[in-house]
């Protein structure tokens, strides 16, 4: 049987997180884990955890970590026996230091995009509530305007996405991101990667995870826009 290999993407918003996650797991066969999904699955499964984390959402606060522990760790347990890659969490150090007792990641990569780029990014980017699909009116707009392409239900704009509030999200992010990065940095698993362009990133992830997994990626998966 062959070695597991799990992993763990982090970035600020808007630094194309999912997007290099799901090349990942089309190239390397690794499971893609978004806490972001299992949010909203709970959520709408009105499980005990999902409807204590829409407690928080509705109040557009941050999960604590005890509650996203409670949610995810469950869920891993299940994927015992899975490769993965994990995308929105850890988040936080006491969340890295629950997920440690559980596995040891073999990599991390964390994306390192400037503010610049995560504004021109989030200004254009619209999201179906329900789902978490998200389209850009740049590169990769809804077939209708304003519409989910398959539910056809109406577009937002999370007030969070807008410039004045990117600030303030990307000192948080940094702010608690810190001890995460020096603990992945300090077990030598952390991988950043910096650049304006996630074509430009992909064939460098892609090349370091060819050598750690060592095998061939399945699937060379072109460059496609981020």
């Amino acid at each position: 049987m062959a070695k597991l290999f799990r992993a763990a993407i982090m970035g600020p918003p808007g630094s194309g997180k999912g997007t290099i996650s799901k090349r990942i797991a089309q190239s390397f066969g690794l499971q893609y884990l978004s806490s972001g999904h299992f949010l909203r699955e709970g959520i709408a499964a009105k499980t005990e955890a999902g409807l204590l984390v829409k407690t928080y959402v509705d109040r557009s606060m941050l999960v604590p970590d005890h509650v996203m522990t409670s949610l995810m760790l469950p869920r891993l347990k299940q994927l015992s026996n899975h490769s993965w890659l994990l995308d929105g969490f850890p988040r936080t150090l006491e969340q890295a230091l629950a997920l440690n007792s559980l596995y040891q990641l073999d990599l991390v990569i964390s994306l390192n995009i400037p503010y610049e780029t995560l504004k021109e990014r989030l200004s254009d980017r619209w999201i179906h509530p329900a789902s978490g699909r998200v389209y850009n009116m740049g590169f990769n707009p809804p077939r209708l305007q304003g519409k989910d392409d398959i539910t056809g239900e109406p577009l937002i704009q999370h007030d969070d996405d807008k410039p004045e509030a990117l600030m303030a999200r990307l000192r948080q992010y940094k702010e608690v991101a810190k001890p995460v990065i020096d603990l992945y940095k300090s077990q030598g698993i952390l991988h950043p990667f910096s650049g304006t362009d996630t074509d430009r990133i992909w064939p460098y992830i892609n090349s370091l995870l060819s050598t750690k997994m060592d095998i061939q990626p399945s699937d060379a998966c072109q460059p496609q826009t981020p």
